[in-house]
C-alpha cells in the first residue's frame, strides 16, 4: 500500500519536495539567477495577528522544516517538469539541478509560547536558497502551530482530565493527521487514536469500539462480552450504540464478569446525547455496582468550549477523547502568517503596506519574568543586541545546510511547553478574548525601523 509520508526524513523523495512550492518562488529565483543576486538573504517568519480568541501560540512544525532543509533538491523528474512548463531557461534548470540549502536557521525552540509579530524562526542564505524555501516552512509551522495551540487550549480547558487524540479520520488529510497526533501530545495529549502517529513518534496509542461492533452481534452484552474476553486488560465498553443508561446496565453484569476472572473493566464510553445528564447517571449505575475505579470516557466533536463548560459543571467525566473541531481548529482553521525578507546583502528592508508593515533587520526575542518566575514581557530586539534583561528565545538549530545539533526528542518539546505554560498567567489563557500579552520592540529595533522607514541609506 502506498501511503503519502507524513515525514520527510528517510521517508518521502527530496526531489518531489524541490517542486513543492509556489510558482513566483521559482520565477522569482529566475530573475534573481538572471541578475547575479546570490548574496545573503534573511527572512523571518512571524504571525500578525492572533486567531479569534488565542492570547497565545505553541511554536510546531521545526523539525519538519529542518529536514527539509537538509534534503532540499530538485531530481531529474522534476527539471523535466519545469522544462516542459517553457517558462525556464535551461542555465537556471543547471543551477536547479546542483542546489542544495547552504545556509543557517534560528528559532524558538518546538514547544516554546511565543506571541503576534514574534519571529518564530529566521532563515538565513543565498537569495535564491532561502527565498524558495517559503512555501514549505509557512505550511508545516503554520499547521503545527495551530494545532498546538488548539490543543493547549483543550488541555487548559480540561484542567487535568487526560485527553486522547481521536482526530484522524476527519482531519484534512493523511499529513495533517500526522501533525496532529505530534502537535497535540507536544501540547499535553496524553495519547491518539491513530496508530502510524503512535509508531512513528512513540505516542502512547489509544482506543475503544466502534458502534458498528456492538451491532454486528445480536445483543449488546454479547458485543460488550466478546470484547471483554478478546481483550481482558485493556477493556474500554461504548454504551450509547442503542440506550446509554441501559448499556450501563449490561455493562456493569460483564464486569461483574471479569471480576471473577480477575479482571477490571477499564472504563465504558459515551459518544453522544446529554454528556452531564448522561455521565451523573452511568457514575451511579457503576458506583452502586461496587465499580468505582471504573472511569468514564466522553468523546464526540468536543473541543476546549465544550470541555470548559463540562469541567465547569463538575461532570464525572475522566477522560475525553477530542477529535474533529481539534483536529482541523475548527474556530480558527487559519492565521496570518508570513515570511518576509528583512536583510538582503547586509541591508535591511520592510514592507510599508498599510496593515502589512513589519520591522527590518534580523532579530532576537527576549523574555522577561518576574521575580516569582511567571513571563511578564517579551521584547523583540535586534539579532546582535545585548539581552535586555531577559533570555533570548531564537537559537541557531542550522548552520551551512546542516543541524547544529541532533533532533531534541518530542518529550523534550513537551517537557518545554509544560514549563512555558505553567509560567504564562491565567488570564492569557482563558477561551475568549484574553487581554494581550504584552510585546515591545526594542529602542535599538524603533530606531532601525525609523531609519529605514525614512528611507535613509535606501537608493
Amino acid at each position: 500500500m502506498n501511503l503519502p509520508s507524513p515525514h520527510i526524513s528517510g521517508q518521502n523523495s527530496s526531489h518531489d519536495l524541490g517542486l513543492f512550492t509556489d510558482l513566483y518562488e521559482l520565477t522569482m529565483g529566475q530573475a534573481f539567477f538572471s541578475q547575479g543576486m546570490f548574496a545573503p538573504a534573511t527572512f523571518s517568519l512571524f504571525i500578525r495577528s492572533y486567531p479569534p480568541n488565542r492570547g497565545y501560540l505553541v511554536s510546531a512544525g521545526l523539525e519538519d522544516v529542518l529536514d527539509y532543509l537538509e534534503a532540499l533538491s530538485f531530481g531529474p523528474a522534476a527539471l523535466e517538469y519545469l522544462e516542459s512548463t517553457g517558462i525556464f531557461t535551461s542555465d537556471f534548470l543547471q543551477y536547479l539541478a546542483k542546489l542544495r540549502f547552504t545556509g543557517s536557521v534560528r528559532a524558538i525552540p518546538e514547544g516554546s509560547l511565543f506571541f503576534t509579530d514574534e519571529p518564530v524562526l529566521e532563515v538565513s542564505g543565498p537569495m535564491i536558497e532561502a527565498q524558495l524555501a517559503e512555501t514549505f516552512i509557512i505550511n508545516q509551522i503554520n499547521l503545527q502551530t495551530l494545532l498546538a495551540t488548539k490543543s493547549a487550549r483543550c488541555v487548559w480547558a480540561a484542567q487535568g482530565r487526560p485527553l486522547s487524540d481521536f482526530s484522524a479520520r476527519r482531519a484534512q488529510g493523511t499529513d495533517a493527521a500526522m501533525k496532529m497526533a505530534r502537535s497535540s501530545y507536544l501540547a499535553g495529549f496524553q495519547s491518539t487514536s491513530n496508530v502510524m502517529a503512535a509508531q512513528r513518534y512513540g505516542i502512547p496509542p489509544a482506543g475503544t469500539m466502534a458502534h458498528s461492533f456492538i451491532s454486528s452481534f445480536i445483543s449488546e452484552e454479547d458485543a460488550f462480552q466478546v470484547y471483554a474476553d478478546t481483550f481482558p486488560g485493556r477493556t474500554i465498553l461504548l454504551l450509547d450504540t442503542y440506550d446509554t443508561v441501559a448499556g450501563a446496565e449490561k455493562a456493569v453484569r460483564v464486569a461483574k464478569a471479569m471480576e471473577e476472572q480477575g479482571h477490571r473493566l477499564v472504563a465504558v464510553r459515551l459518544d453522544s446525547g446529554d454528556f452531564d445528564s448522561l455521565s451523573r447517571q452511568v457514575r451511579r449505575i457503576l458506583d452502586v455496582a461496587g465499580l468505582d475505579y471504573v472511569k468514564i470516557l466522553a468523546s464526540g466533536g468536543m473541543d476546549e468550549f465544550e470541555l470548559e463548560t463540562l469541567v465547569a459543571a463538575g461532570v464525572p467525566i475522566d477522560l475525553f477523547g477530542v477529535g474533529t473541531k481539534a483536529g482541523v481548529s475548527a474556530d480558527a482553521p487559519w492565521s496570518d502568517m508570513a515570511y518576509k525578507l528583512v536583510c538582503y546583502d547586509g541591508r535591511p528592508v520592510m514592507k510599508l503596506s498599510e496593515g502589512k508593515m513589519y520591522r527590518p533587520g534580523a532579530k532576537q526575542v527576549f523574555r522577561l519574568q518576574d521575580t516569582s518566575g511567571m513571563f511578564s514581557r517579551d521584547v523583540i530586539g535586534a539579532e546582535d543586541e545585548e539581552p535586555l534583561g531577559g533570555t533570548g528565545l531564537l537559537e541557531e538549530v542550522m548552520a551551512g545546510g546542516s543541524r547544529t545539533a541532533p533532533s531534541p526528542s518530542l518529550e523534550l518539546a513537551r517537557e518545554r511547553f509544560n514549563q512555558d505554560f505553567s509560567r504564562l498567567d491565567g488570564r492569557f489563557k482563558v477561551l475568549s478574548n484574553p487581554p494581550r500579552y504584552p510585546v515591545a520592540a526594542s529602542p535599538a529595533l524603533e530606531r532601525l525601523t525609523a531609519k529605514v522607514q525614512g528611507g535613509i541609506g535606501l537608493e
